[in-house]
């Protein structure tokens, strides 16, 4: 088994419950340090009972994790499988997100005997209704939220809260609907500054004198405020899976807010924190069936699936269909957002 992309709650969780179950079968277990990167380098320890005690309540992952692309490096495919054999590897249970299974799809088609586990943060793989890490990420974010009404209450100010979100915009959605946010702004629609100055000067002529805004990383600027609208980024340099590092959104907000307002706006990006510490209860449990039901495609021969939960039910969908389609806010959900924008 092997974790990749980036950390979030919930990955020792599915670590735990796929050693705990395989051994249950009489299997033996791998654990492959640092993503893919450890298939490449032939970097990985036998885990046991022991190894898992008393990790479900840490966040993080206990094999490391990295961004790392085989596909992006020279003979990297036959290298994974050349490498796998040398382990003894008879299957492999990927978890990560897009980036990490997209790269088990690909394995995958060339007979490659891998499962998927779903871990995202941004809660955008297709085909399963939530993924672990989400909720810790939301619950975190609106803490957040609630804390930062109080200085903003207390100084008259408006406050633009950076939450992660690179495609899709459901930490923003859960945590700005649970934090009381008076505007969310997310990947799926372009912002528009007009609306956001008129909200604030119509609340501020009943009397409500602070705004709490909250914008996901991936939010861009409308062309018609911005003429080059883009996302706003850290710096241009690409990761293995061509990605930029997305930061900065709140500031360029807040900046040209005080400007057009006269408010005095601030800006708080969360960032990592978000992705950190210990895992919520549902997702130390949606981890846990993750696992065993990982351990269980395996048994059962289903390879190039991924778990996924659907209602209350783990099931399995095929890897591409979780990889090649990304769920984002739909246009009924924001809706639901917009009621409270006023």
């Amino acid at each position: 088994m092997l974790t990749g992309g980036g950390d979030c709650p919930g990955l020792n969780a599915v670590l735990r419950a796929i050693v705990r179950n395989a051994i249950g079968h009489g299997w033996e277990c791998i654990g492959i340090n640092n993503g893919w990167k450890g298939l490449m380098e032939i970097d990985a320890r036998p885990l046991s009972m022991d190894s898992v005690s008393g990790i479900l309540q840490k966040g993080g992952t206990i094999l490391g994790t990295s961004r790392t692309n085989p596909y992006k490096q020279k003979n990297g495919e036959e290298l994974v499988i050349e490498n796998s054999k040398k382990l003894g590897i008879d299957a492999l249970v990927a978890i990560g997100g897009e980036d990490t299974l997209g790269v088990a799809n690909k394995l995958s088609k060339t007979g490659y005997k891998v499962v998927g586990v779903p871990k995202t943060i941004d809660n955008d793989l297709n085909g399963t209704d939530y993924t672990f890490g989400f909720d810790t990420a939301v619950n975190i974010a609106m803490d957040a939220i609630d804390r930062i009404h109080t200085t903003a209450e207390s100084h008259h100010r408006a406050m633009i809260v950076e939450v992660m979100g690179r495609h899709a915009g459901w930490i923003a959605m859960h945590a700005g609907i649970a934090g009381g946010a008076d505007m969310i702004l997310i990947p799926e629609r372009e912002i528009r500054l007009q609306e956001i100055i008129d909200l604030m000067n119509k609340r501020r002529k009943r009397g409500r004198t602070f705004s709490i805004i909250v914008v996901a990383e991936g939010a861009q600027l409308s062309k018609e405020d911005f003429e080059n609208s883009k996302l706003v980024t850290q710096d241009e340099k690409l990761d293995a899976f061509g990605h930029i590092r997305l930061g900065g959104i709140a500031n360029v907000l807040a900046e040209i807010i005080e400007k057009r307002t006269e408010v005095e706006t601030r800006a708080v990006t969360l960032g990592h924190i978000q992705r950190g510490g210990s895992p919520t209860a549902f997702d130390r449990v949606l981890g846990s069936r993750f696992g065993v039901y990982a351990v269980e495609m395996v048994k059962q021969g289903k390879f190039g699936r991924m778990a996924a939960l659907q209602g209350t039910e783990i099931v399995d969908i095929t890897i591409d269909e979780a990889v090649n389609t990304l769920k984002t806010v739909s246009n009924e959900f924001y809706d639901v957002a917009r009621v409270f924008f006023r």
